[in-house]
């Protein structure tokens, strides 16, 4: 593996999965998950684990996914249900959205905090003239990364609500990840994607993007098939500045 490096010299863009990238809002949504699962599992099998369970089936997945994932893994299959099921209901719509209603009350009580060093990087590297994009399973990212106060960061920012009207299949499928460099009229091989979860590490591989770098916050072993893994954002260093294209 290599040394934690963006080479701007070779990379033109830099795609952040902003969920506990650059908003701190990975706690949040592990809390959430656990309570609308526990409440859904007492008495039928062991409780929702906030680590293990989060990372394996649930982070960096579209909310159903996470729902269907998870369960599977318990051996429950749910009917799908629909978007007007009452929150809780014993469906996959329901316990998405109870998560869903329980998650967005905090962030309404709470607000959302950037990472220092997400923001920090961000900076240097717009300094540099790179190309910046955020991108979020949640259909509320766009909301998250406002609250958090860093829109102006990035050049585009695609979510949950993108995927749902494109009909973009999500992590680990790269197409979230390829939407924002085709939007920022990039190929893939040109641009670098920081990620902090399994699923979206999967993307971008798939994806051919240049560069792969996991935020690793709590050593949970995302080290495997990366470019590079840092603890911490500010662990990176940028050298160089964008250079154009050439035919």
């Amino acid at each position: 593996m290599s040394d934690p490096v963006i080479d701007l010299t070779a990379i033109g863009a830099v795609v952040f999965d902003t969920d506990g990238v650059v908003t701190d809002t990975a706690r949040g949504h592990a809390a959430a998950w656990k309570h609308v699962f526990d409440a859904f599992l007492r008495g039928r099998c062991e409780p929702f684990d906030i680590r293990g369970d989060y990372l394996r089936h649930v982070d960096g997945r579209p909310r159903l996914d996470g729902v269907r994932t998870f369960l599977a893994s318990r051996g429950i299959t749910l009917p799908e249900g629909a978007a007007d099921d009452p929150p809780g209901a014993p469906t996959v719509h329901g316990l998405g959205l109870a998560k869903d209603q329980l998650f967005l009350a905090e962030v309404d009580k709470y607000g959302v905090a950037a990472f220092p060093a997400a923001v920090a990087l961000l900076h240097e590297l717009r300094r540099r003239g790179a190309r910046t994009a955020g991108v979020s399973a949640s259909l509320h990212g766009r909301r998250l990364v406002g609250a958090a106060g860093v829109t102006h960061l990035f050049d585009v920012l695609v979510d949950g609500s993108d995927a749902a009207l494109m009909n973009l299949p999500g992590k680990p499928d790269p197409a979230l990840f390829l939407e924002a460099v085709r939007r920022l009229a990039l190929p893939a091989v040109r641009a670098a994607v920081v990620e902090a979860a399994l699923p979206g590490i999967e993307a971008a591989r798939r994806g051919g993007f240049g560069l792969v770098v996991a935020v690793d916050r709590d050593d949970s072993g995302l080290a495997r098939d990366v470019d590079a893994v840092v603890a911490d954002l500010g662990e990176l260093t940028v050298r160089g500045r964008v250079l154009p294209l050439t035919s």
